[in-house]
């Protein structure tokens, strides 16, 4: 899902006896809160991996007997009306919520670096078809538009067609940002170098001019990825979304929603994790934008 449209930035040119991603990340240090944003993700990313190792309980396991615990010794967060164990749920949950908003952010950059690289290096009405059905994908909200195909292909969607659909309306942005910086690389000197060596565009547009776009490309997959948690999780939320049975934030939030007023640890716990991943992430890529903009001092 789109998040931000970066203005394009030209490469970073990184003084003489220093690498341009040392300089970058010398740069990135300076943003304290993106560090904090790093610890974050670690953290999510480490329990999620992890989670076999550091939950008490299987995610799906039910105890009748003990529903709607409070928080307690052995359920740190308590557990939901079927007697699941909470902590574990959450932390499982973030397994799927982060492989959803990795993967769509992936099926939408390979979408939209392709489209964007052609369209900008080819110009003409390449360029112009694209970009009409950039602008007729953006006149439309996106997730009204997931919702419609999701309905239509039968309500909750599998973890693949959560992905797929996603990565589908997830590329626009990127796609405008790639053309922009095609159409200010497409002339400069190395690239011009490589059509009178005999360089087909092919060859042009991913090894020569390709690398020398990569720092815009990096800071909105970045947000891309932020944008497709907080889609997967608003669209479980209403009920679109992945299957009740699989543990993802959003799920957790929705069955949550009944138990609200007494037990509101079971909303208050997946919607913090939610807020602190999605602010984490942005966090990192407004450093990240900082750290690879040649403007930036």
């Amino acid at each position: 899902m789109n998040t931000r449209v970066l203005a394009p930035a030209g490469p970073l040119a990184a003084p003489s006896g220093q690498g341009l991603w040392s300089l970058a990340w010398v740069r990135f240090r300076r943003h304290r809160m993106a560090l904090v944003g790093l610890a974050v993700l670690a953290l999510v990313a480490g329990s999620a991996v992890l989670a076999p190792a550091i939950t008490p309980y299987s995610p799906t396991a039910l105890d009748p007997d003990h529903s709607l615990a409070p928080p307690s010794r052995q359920h740190l967060l308590g557990t939901d009306d079927l007697g699941r164990d909470e902590f574990s749920r959450v932390i499982y949950g973030g397994r799927v919520s982060l492989l959803v908003g990795l993967t769509a952010m992936l099926v939408g950059s390979a979408i939209g670096v392709v489209l964007g690289s052609v369209a900008g290096y080819a110009g003409g009405w390449v360029d112009t078809l694209v970009m009409r059905l950039v602008d007729l994908m953006l006149s439309f909200p996106a997730i009204f538009l997931l919702l419609i195909l999701i309905n239509w292909t039968g309500g909750r969607a599998p973890v693949l067609m959560m992905i797929a659909y996603l990565g589908l309306f997830g590329w626009t942005g990127l796609a405008r940002i790639v053309r922009a910086e095609y159409l200010a690389l497409r002339t400069r000197e190395f690239v011009e170098e490589a059509r009178a060596m005999g360089a087909r565009a092919p060859r042009i547009i991913f090894r020569h001019i390709l690398p020398n776009a990569m720092a815009p490309i990096l800071v909105q997959a970045a947000f891309a990825v932020a944008g497709a948690i907080l889609a997967e999780a608003a669209l479980d939320f209403l009920g679109f979304g992945l299957p009740p049975d699989i543990p993802t934030w959003g799920n957790l939030l929705t069955q949550a929603e009944d138990y609200i007023t007494n037990n509101p640890v079971l909303a208050v716990a997946p919607g913090i994790v939610i807020t602190l991943t999605v602010v984490a992430v942005f966090f990192v890529g407004d450093a990240l934008r900082d750290a690879l903009d040649v403007r930036t001092r």
